[in-house]
């Protein structure tokens, strides 16, 4: 019998999808299902504007987040220390592609996130992804070669098929193609994995109306 399947997206520079990693892995023992990571890469300046654009409430609230993922890391007994500037993650999405081919992501996946939450990776850097594959077992030069060919396309056409589900954020799982955005609704993801059904009273009429479309 196949596994049921939980698609997760997530971006190594989301402090949310950092901590909410362990609890997604744990996922795949716990309730039997199969994870299929795929990077959703946030384009930061296009939904939040330029930081000369953000007004004091923004701040507010980016401080107020960045205590609150360090409350989850810290009771985790992971190292958080704030970003240094806006990343572009690319190179690291690109890397998580790779790794899987190769059959190295996890050792990526975790390599990468705790380094850069510890100002150890520059994940906007292709030297340093490179160093991070080569590290775990694969090559910089293969690896490098996918990012200068069909990388680009790849992630590009991964992206508009998840904001084609409905993706905006990470970490976002999704499961029977409903959407659970962020760690604190992977409880909510579980319930939904042990009754499917549950989805009718969680949705009420709204279930209804596109189970017949």
């Amino acid at each position: 019998m196949d596994k049921a399947r939980v698609r997760i997206y997530t971006d190594y520079k989301s402090p949310y999808a950092f901590v909410a990693n362990k609890r997604l892995f744990e996922l795949e023992d716990a309730h039997g299902v199969e994870l299929e990571w795929l990077p959703y890469t946030l384009r930061i300046p296009e939904f939040m504007g330029t930081v000369e654009e953000r007004t004091p409430h923004f701040w507010r609230k980016v401080r107020y987040s960045y205590m609150d993922a360090r409350r989850h890391a810290n009771a985790q007994g992971l190292t958080m220390k704030g970003p240094r500037r806006i990343y572009d993650a690319f190179y690291s999405s690109a890397g998580m592609l790779f790794a899987q081919r190769h059959g190295l992501f996890r050792a990526y996946h975790d390599t990468v996130f705790r380094r850069f939450w510890s100002h150890d990776l520059e994940i906007d850097e292709l030297s340093d992804i490179s160093g991070v594959i080569a590290s775990v077992g694969g090559s910089a030069e293969a690896f490098e070669a996918y990012v200068h060919g069909p990388a680009r396309a790849e992630h590009d056409r991964i992206i508009d098929e998840a904001e084609a589900l409905g993706v905006f954020g990470v970490p976002t799982m999704v499961f029977n193609g409903e959407l659970f955005w962020g760690g604190d609704r992977i409880d909510m993801l579980i319930e939904r994995i042990r009754d499917p059904q549950s989805i009718a009273t969680a949705l009420g009429s709204r279930h209804r109306t596109e189970a017949k479309r």
